[in-house]
């Protein structure tokens, strides 16, 4: 199955950003067409920052793509449609150092511009890093946020120039 996808400005995206991210989620994935892995997130943003269009997400330091993301500059946030929210939760729950999330999920993969995204999606950010932070909880001034980290493995968050912006052919432009 080869899915079509065409590129658009990221201004035409009509999603909310926040049901987009929060309540559709979306897969994380970095690498090279030879070894990647993809997670599930449901945490992240899209805005302007340093006259750029940017997009962030978070990683914790114990998923197995964190590795990846710190080893790579691109990285894809590919977004799929809610027939797909097994696969999202199977990728958010299991981790690819113990499976082949691909191969058990049935997604296919496609290799583009160096990133890797995949073709069941209906939008894909194609992201090049240009800062990241790691969460520290010195910093938080509302103390309740700390009940989201009972192990202490605080995210690192990062953030990427959106470089291209793919929607799945047959779609409408904005979504």
């Amino acid at each position: 199955m080869k899915t079509m996808f065409k590129e658009i400005d990221p201004e035409k995206i009509s999603n909310n950003p926040f049901e987009l991210i929060g309540k559709d989620w979306m897969l994380i994935t970095a690498g090279t067409p030879e070894s990647y892995n993809t997670m599930t997130g449901s945490w992240g943003g899209l805005g302007v920052l340093w006259d750029r269009k940017i997009c962030f997400c978070v990683v914790r330091p114990t998923r197995h793509t964190y590795s990846f993301m710190e080893k790579h500059d691109l990285y894809t946030l590919s977004f799929l449609e809610e027939q797909y929210r097994d696969i999202l939760t199977y990728c958010g729950t299991k981790s690819g150092r113990d499976v082949n999330k691909i191969a058990d999920t049935g997604l296919t993969p496609v290799f583009g511009s160096g990133m890797v995204y995949f073709a069941e999606a209906k939008l894909v950010l194609e992201c090049k890093k240009i800062y990241f932070q790691d969460i520290k909880p010195d910093k938080f001034l509302d103390s309740t946020i700390d009940e989201f980290y009972p192990k202490k493995d605080y995210h690192r968050m990062y953030i990427g120039e959106i470089v291209r912006c793919l929607v799945r052919q047959g779609l409408k432009e904005g979504l």
